[in-house]
């Protein structure tokens, strides 16, 4: 499903316009990243939790070539699923 799916989807679902629910999962996604780029954490009780996570650097090769390079330490986005939603998608609910 890509993002104007998930609109539509989400419009017929809560019985909204397509362009007010476009505005609102682009605020939601907006709202997200600024919350990690300050580095707080997103949850969502049952659904999940959205963070930044610290990677730290490593020594990588270049496939092309093989030849080992240095990746440099980065933050990275991180979503860890809620127990409703992990039971949800394995049939457990």
């Amino acid at each position: 499903m890509n993002k104007t799916e998930l609109i539509a989807k989400v419009a017929e679902e809560a019985n909204m316009t397509k362009k007010d629910t476009e505005r609102f999962v682009n605020s939601f996604i907006k709202v997200v990243e600024d919350a990690l780029a300050r580095g707080d954490t997103v949850a969502i009780l049952g659904f999940g939790t959205f963070l930044a996570r610290e990677r730290p650097a490593r020594e990588g090769r270049n496939p092309r070539t093989g030849e080992p390079l240095q990746i440099p330490a980065a933050r990275v986005p991180v979503f860890r699923p809620g127990r409703n939603l992990r039971d949800s998608v394995s049939g457990d609910r």
